[in-house]
């Protein structure tokens, strides 16, 4: 039995609390179970050179543990980000940028900071989640001071990881579940059901197509409620 009797196909106990921070253009505080995201968004309008004369604008994303989110402290990364943090980075502005129609936001870069205050599984899942809600925050401040003409975004998205632990196919792990799963998996999708980004590892012994097949069912069923939740935080 999982933590709390959660059945495998529950989400662990989510909120998601926009404009947590009033200095930020966007904001929102996620929570899944015990692993907290602050996510914000950040508008400014220096271009780096490279975006210079284009004809669209940009979405870029950091990501950090702070150091005592997780049981032993964690080191800050003073002399540049390590490869897993780059790799989540990327992972959360590919994701964010999937969904948005960069050419409205010419002339803006939006950036993103999502600093984990306690990890306990699905860090990088639950940023991507939390970070759409500060980004569409931004978004929305962006139209009403007259800086865009409409938001840029083209549909929602959001995160979450799968597992299997045995024969059972798990939703949303937490990191007692990640640590002794035989497959880990998370699922970046659309509000519409398309793919943006699917990563998946196997722990020693393979796992089959119909094994990830039922994954891929279980992540779907989890991104459509965290996109109503989603929806229900921004008032929409």
């Amino acid at each position: 039995m999982r933590l709390n009797d959660r059945l495998p196909d529950v989400l662990r106990k989510v909120e998601l609390i926009p404009d947590i921070n009033p200095y930020a253009e966007g904001s929102c505080l996620i929570k899944c179970g015990n692993t907290h995201v602050l996510c914000t968004a950040s508008v400014d309008d220096k271009l780096p050179a490279w975006l210079k004369g284009g004809e669209k604008g940009w979405i870029t994303a950091e990501y950090a543990l702070l150091p005592r989110s997780t049981k032993t402290r964690v080191s800050r990364e003073t002399h540049g980000p390590s490869g897993r943090t780059h790799e989540i980075q990327r992972l959360i502005g590919r994701s964010l940028r999937a969904v948005t129609d960069l050419s409205v936001l010419k002339d803006y870069v939006i950036q993103i900071d999502c600093d984990v205050l306690q990890a306990d599984g699905g860090t990088r899942t639950a940023s991507v989640t939390g970070a759409f809600v500060a980004l569409y925050r931004a978004l929305q401040k962006m139209v009403a001071e007259g800086k865009i003409e409409k938001n840029p975004v083209r549909e929602f998205v959001a995160a979450v990881s799968c597992g299997l632990k045995n024969d059972d196919v798990l939703l949303d792990l937490d990191y007692a579940e990640d640590s002794s799963a035989r497959a880990d998996t998370n699922f970046v999708l659309t509000e519409s059901g398309r793919i943006v980004e699917i990563q998946g590892t196997a722990e020693g012994e393979p796992f089959s197509e119909e094994q990830f097949a039922r994954l891929f069912g279980l992540a779907k069923k989890g991104i459509a409620e965290l996109i109503k939740l989603q929806k229900k935080a921004l008032d929409l």
